[in-house]
């Protein structure tokens, strides 16, 4: 009896399908675009992820590419059957959670060694798997290729957000071991001190946007 098609999550850009031990990324039509630049978007979109997944995988930290298909816009990949760290990294011993968090890192290490930057690094995007040990990167959908140490420190920006939002109550302790296993990166002290910057330009800004009352008085 054939396995059937299973729809396992439904994004903005795309929705996965799980056919046996296969995973299928289906880039969707967006109907408020033109269909001629959404067409050019999806294909272009689907091509630069793949590209970029190829690379990726040699290191063995994320799905391996199966095959692509730019007119289908979808991209064929192995399954990753592993725990989502966005529900699990709080189940874990503190120790277990902080030697993942040192493993994120020296993954995040490796991908900007490439030259990748994910775009979107959250623990729901990253999957434990328990008998292999090991943390993999999925959904490379807003990835880009960039030598920018400030693209890079971005990138870690956004974790450290992703960590304070979903993870509070250990979110220092676990970004601080992020930082841990990073320092493999050769450009570790240019990027932390990029960090910073990038940190307190955001803090500026929230000064900026704050609105004074109104002085009603005549």
């Amino acid at each position: 009896m054939q396995e059937k098609e299973i729809i396992i999550g439904i994004g903005a850009e795309a929705i996965l399908i799980k056919e046996k031990n296969y995973l299928i990324k289906k880039r969707i039509k967006k109907g408020y675009r033109n269909e001629t630049l959404d067409l050019m978007l999806r294909k272009l979109r689907t091509r630069k992820e793949a590209k970029i997944l190829e690379k990726v995988s040699k290191l063995g930290m994320c799905p391996k590419i199966l095959k692509m298909n730019e007119n289908e816009k979808t991209i064929e990949m192995d399954f990753i059957d592993g725990k989502k760290l966005s529900d699990y990294l709080d189940t874990f011993s503190k120790e277990k959670s902080l030697k993942i968090c040192e493993i994120i890192g020296q993954n995040i290490a490796k991908l900007h060694s490439l030259n990748i930057i994910h775009g979107d690094l959250t623990t729901s995007n990253m999957i434990f798997v328990e008998k292999e040990n090991k943390v993999y990167f999925i959904d490379f959908g807003l990835s880009v290729e960039s030598q920018r140490i400030e693209d890079q420190a971005v990138d870690l920006r956004l974790l450290k957000q992703a960590l304070d939002s979903r993870h509070f109550k250990n979110s220092k302790e676990f970004f601080n071991a992020v930082l841990s296993g990073y320092q493999s990166n050769k450009n570790y002290a240019k990027v932390l001190l990029q960090l910073q910057k990038v940190e307190n330009r955001g803090r500026y800004k929230q000064k900026q946007l704050r609105v004074k009352k109104p002085n009603n008085k005549l």
